[in-house]
């Protein structure tokens, strides 16, 4: 008997994806689709940017920089995305936010196991957050695997021991940073590497940032879904930066640094 062909609906399983979107408002209520449809994508894409740095700690164990750029490369055109998905969510108005807005409860985008991935692995690592997380036994055990290994930040602080950099102090690292913004030529593939750093970092501010006015925007001062305080608890994780001292290093740049 002849095997099925592969198609593209079967290597893609659509028949599964276009089935996932199940509406809890009873009639659906028509925005409901954009909402769910959002943030599965959203957690797609961030399956695909965990699957990049993945492969970026990989790289810099080994000193292959030029990969990591190219890694990089795709990471930052996702974060743009991530950001422009907002436009597409702010299409609804807070009126049909609302009026499926109470089956949500108590669901939330706090609870995404893999957006709190990311940031173990980037090295913010509030462990307080496990406490409002509804996770499976496997779910804990990602999230645990992700708190026991070494973070982004320690990688890439591994790397610069291992060419020569101290990195065993807040200052040192900040010397060492100066020393490779301000001596690009002789250290230019850790510049770049730096820079795609603060993209990284930057962008997910950015993304951040634009979630909170969308919330706002959305809910005004009201509570998440979540029991979270909405957009009050999200303005305090913009205090959170992956590489703090790499922000810091650019008051010590330039003819302006007095020591």
């Amino acid at each position: 008997m002849q095997q099925d062909r592969l198609s593209y609906s079967k290597y893609l399983q659509v028949d599964d994806l276009v089935s996932l979107q199940r509406p809890l408002s009873s009639p659906a209520h028509h925005d409901e689709m954009l909402f769910i449809i959002i943030h599965q994508v959203y957690e797609l894409w961030f399956k695909q940017i965990l699957h990049e740095l993945g492969a970026v700690m990989g790289d810099l164990a080994s000193d292959e920089l030029l990969p990591v750029s190219k890694h990089f490369r795709r990471i930052h055109t996702i974060q743009r995305l991530l950001e422009q998905q907002i436009d597409v969510l702010e299409t609804m108005t807070p009126q049909e936010f609302n009026a499926f807005r109470d089956h949500l409860n108590p669901a939330s985008g706090f609870q995404s196991i893999q957006f709190r991935e990311l940031e173990f692995l980037c090295g913010v690592r509030r462990t307080e957050t496990l406490a409002h997380i509804q996770t499976s036994p496997d779910d804990r055990a990602r999230l645990e695997r992700r708190l026991g290994e070494p973070s982004l930040y320690d990688a890439v602080k591994a790397l610069l021991a291992r060419r020569g950099f101290a990195t065993d102090t807040h200052d040192a690292i900040i010397e060492s940073y100066k020393t490779i913004y301000t001596e690009t030529r002789e250290n230019y593939d850790l510049y770049l590497l730096l820079e795609d750093l603060i993209e990284f970092d930057e962008r997910f501010l950015l993304w951040r940032g634009r979630h909170i006015r969308m919330v706002e925007r959305m809910i005004g001062a009201k509570k998440g879904t979540g029991g979270s305080l909405g957009a009050a608890y999200l303005s305090t994780t913009l205090e959170h930066r992956f590489f703090p001292e790499l922000w810091e290093v650019r008051t010590h740049l330039g003819k302006g640094y007095g020591g």
